[in-house]
């Protein structure tokens, strides 16, 4: 995400929920799964005012259990991403995108959600090339 923020005119928005998941790998996936089993919209700790001055999201997330964490969701159901284009970005450990790209496509039907990147995650600080080659294929 540094590099992303580098570009001109690009703005950065964390989605963090309130409450926190475990800096412990095991105990965070077990938590992440539990979320995801019971569906859950966890609060975040702040949402922008709004996204109408934007055009085009770049949308970065874990791929956890297949799909975005729940406060991903969370985000996409509180705003209208009609006329958006959305650029999935995922880091992964071997399940790439997972199904979170028709994830978003449900959750934003009037936005044109683009194919996606999966990076691995232990490969995110050498994939500096691929993020720049995926956004200019997108016109970025």
């Amino acid at each position: 995400m540094k590099m992303i923020a580098q570009l001109p005119g690009v703005k950065l928005f964390k989605i963090d929920a309130v409450k926190k998941y475990s800096s412990d790998y095991t105990v965070c996936t077990k938590e992440a799964q539990k979320e995801f089993r019971a569906h859950a919209r966890p609060e975040l700790t702040k949402y922008p005012d709004s996204i109408d001055e934007y055009d085009t999201m770049i949308l970065g997330y874990p791929n956890y259990w297949g799909t975005m964490p729940m406060p991903v969701f969370t985000f996409l159901e509180k705003f209208d991403f009609s006329n958006k284009t959305v650029l999935p970005l995922c880091t992964h450990e071997g399940s790439g995108m997972g199904h979170s790209e028709n994830d978003i496509k449900e959750l934003c039907p009037k936005a044109d959600v683009r194919k996606g990147l999966a990076i691995y995650g232990s490969a995110v600080n050498h994939a500096g090339s691929d993020i720049k080659r995926w956004l200019e294929n997108q016109g970025v």
